[in-house]
C-alpha cells in the first residue's frame, strides 16, 4: 500500500469510523485537542473487519484511585514514590496526596523527562528537592538507572505510579526492572498503582533478540506487548528477567472497569512529545524512524504524527522543525523536510491493530540515498529488537514477508503473556 492508496484507504476509514463513532471519536482525529479526564476512557470494540462503535460510558478508576486499596499498605512505613507528571489522583498530584495525608515521603524518584514531564528525551536529569513539598528528588535516568542499597536504606516501600503507552522503548519499564531489582536485592517492597494502557488493544512486532537488549529494550518482548504496566510487572517477576532470577516482593493495585478492548483517553500527555491521541497511537509505528534519518516533528506543533526528511521529493507535505522546549535540537533543526502528513492515520492503526510497516518500508524504498537511510550508530537495531528487520530491508522483503519472519516469535510471545493479564483481553 502506497502513501497514495494509504490515504485513500484512511479517509475511506475515517467516514465509517467517524459515522460509527460520533462524537466519542473525535478527539483522536483533532491534533489540537487536549488530553481529557482519566474516568472516560473511550471504548471503541476495534474488531478487524467491522466499523468501531461507541459503547454506552464506563467510568474507569486507576490504581492510584482506589486509595482504599493501598493507603493501609503505606501506613507507618517509609515511602520512596516513582512518580511524574502523569501521577495524578483525579486532578491531584500522587505526591501531594500523600504528603497532606500525613505519609512519610523520603524521596522521589525521577525517570526520564523528570518528575514534572518537562524534559526531553535523552536529557540528564538532576537530583533535587520538590519546589512544592520539599521531598527529595533522586534522578534514576543517565548512568543512575537503578537505586543503590545508600539510597534505599530508610525506604520501606517504593511505590511505581508511571503512565506507560505500551510500547517495548518507552524506557518506563525499563525503569521498572532496575527498581524491582534493586527491591529484590535490598529486601523491599514494591507496589504498582496500575493505569490502562492506550496501546493495549493488539500486540505487534518483532521480539527483541536479548543479545541486543539495552535501556530501549530490556526483555524479548514484540514492539507493542499489549500490557499494562502492572501486568509487564508481573511478568518481570514470573519470568524471572531480573538479575538473580529471583522475584521481588511486588503489588499490583489494578484498574477498576478497565480491560483490553479499552481505548483510554489520556488525562495528561505522557512525555512532551506526545502531545495528543494520535501521538500516542502512532507512536509504536514511527519510533523505528528515530534510527533514521528521517524526522518524526521533533521541533514542531506535531511531533510523532509526520515523517520526512530534507530533499524527499516525493513527499507530499513540508514542515521545518526548530528548537522547543520539548526538543532544543531536533533533527534537521531549521531545515525544510518533506515527507507525509500522518495525524489521519491513526484511525488504520485503530482499525488494522498492528504496527504500519509499510511507512517506514516506503521511505527507504523511495530515499535519494539508500546508504544514508539508517543512521550511523546502533539505535535502529536497538529499537527493532535485532539487526534482522534491517536485513530483510536492505534485501528488498516486502512487509508480508517482513511479518512471517516475526510470527513464531509472536505467538510465543502471546501464550506467555497470557499468563499474567489482570484484565479481560481483546481476543
Amino acid at each position: 500500500m502506497d502513501m497514495n492508496n494509504t490515504r485513500k484507504y484512511r479517509l475511506g476509514m475515517k467516514f465509517i469510523l467517524l459515522l460509527a463513532s460520533l462524537p466519542g471519536f473525535l478527539w483522536a482525529c483533532n491534533t489540537s485537542s487536549p488530553f481529557k479526564g482519566e474516568k472516560k476512557p473511550l471504548a471503541l470494540p476495534v474488531d478487524e473487519g467491522t466499523p468501531a462503535t461507541v459503547k454506552t460510558e464506563v467510568i474507569l478508576e486507576t490504581g492510584a484511585m482506589q486509595t482504599a486499596l493501598y493507603f493501609p499498605e503505606l501506613k507507618g512505613k517509609n515511602i520512596a514514590v516513582v512518580a511524574n507528571q502523569t501521577s495524578m489522583i483525579g486532578s491531584v498530584h500522587l505526591v501531594d496526596s500523600l504528603h497532606n495525608a500525613g505519609f512519610s515521603i523520603q524521596k522521589v524518584f525521577a525517570l526520564e523527562h523528570g518528575f514534572r514531564g518537562e524534559v526531553q528525551a535523552g536529557e540528564h536529569i538532576s537530583n533535587g528537592k520538590d519546589a512544592k513539598t520539599g521531598i527529595p528528588i533522586v534522578s534514576l535516568y543517565g548512568n543512575n538507572k537503578k537505586p543503590k542499597a545508600e539510597v534505599l536504606r530508610d525506604v520501606d516501600v517504593i511505590l511505581f505510579d508511571i503512565q506507560d503507552v505500551g510500547a517495548r522503548f518507552y524506557t518506563y519499564i525499563s525503569s521498572l526492572h532496575y527498581i524491582m531489582e534493586s527491591a529484590l536485592e535490598n529486601k523491599k517492597k514494591v507496589i504498582v498503582l496500575d493505569r490502562p494502557n492506550p496501546n493495549g488493544f493488539y500486540v505487534d512486532g518483532p521480539v527483541l533478540n536479548p543479545k541486543h537488549k539495552s535501556f530501549v529494550g530490556m526483555h524479548p518482548v514484540p514492539i507493542v506487548h499489549g500490557m499494562t504496566i502492572g501486568e509487564y510487572a508481573q511478568m518481570i517477576n514470573g519470568e524471572g528477567w531480573l538479575e538473580s532470577g529471583g522475584k521481588c516482593d511486588l503489588q499490583i493495585i489494578p484498574c477498576k472497569g478497565y480491560d483490553h478492548n479499552t481505548l483510554y483517553e489520556l488525562p495528561v500527555k505522557p512525555s512532551p512529545n506526545l502531545v495528543n491521541a494520535v501521538s500516542v497511537y502512532l507512536y509504536p509505528t514511527l519510533c523505528l524512524f528515530e534510527g533514521t534519518n528521517v524526522s518524526v516533528g521533533r521541533g514542531t506543533d506535531f511531533p510523532f504524527q509526520v515523517i520526512g526528511m530534507p530533499g524527499f521529493e516525493k513527499g507530499t507535505f513540508s514542515f521545518t522543525p526548530h528548537s522547543v522546549a520539548a526538543a532544543k535540537k531536533p533533527p534537521f533543526m531549521d531545515q525544510e523536510c518533506k515527507g507525509f502528513d500522518l495525524r489521519d492515520s491513526s484511525i488504520v492503526i485503530l482499525h488494522e491493530k498492528k504496527i504500519h510497516l509499510q511507512w517506514l518500508l516506503q521511505l527507504y524504498r523511495d530515499c535519494p540515498d539508500k546508504s544514508t537511510f539508517f543512521e550511523s550508530g546502533n539505535m535502529f537495531v536497538l529499537l527493532s529488537g535485532g539487526p534482522e528487520l534491517r536485513k530483510l530491508m536492505e534485501a528488498g522483503k516486502n512487509e508480508q514477508e517482513i511479518r512471517d519472519s516475526w510470527a513464531p516469535g509472536l505467538e510465543k510471545f502471546k501464550a506467555m503473556r497470557k499468563k499474567y493479564l489482570l484484565y479481560p483481553d481483546f481476543e
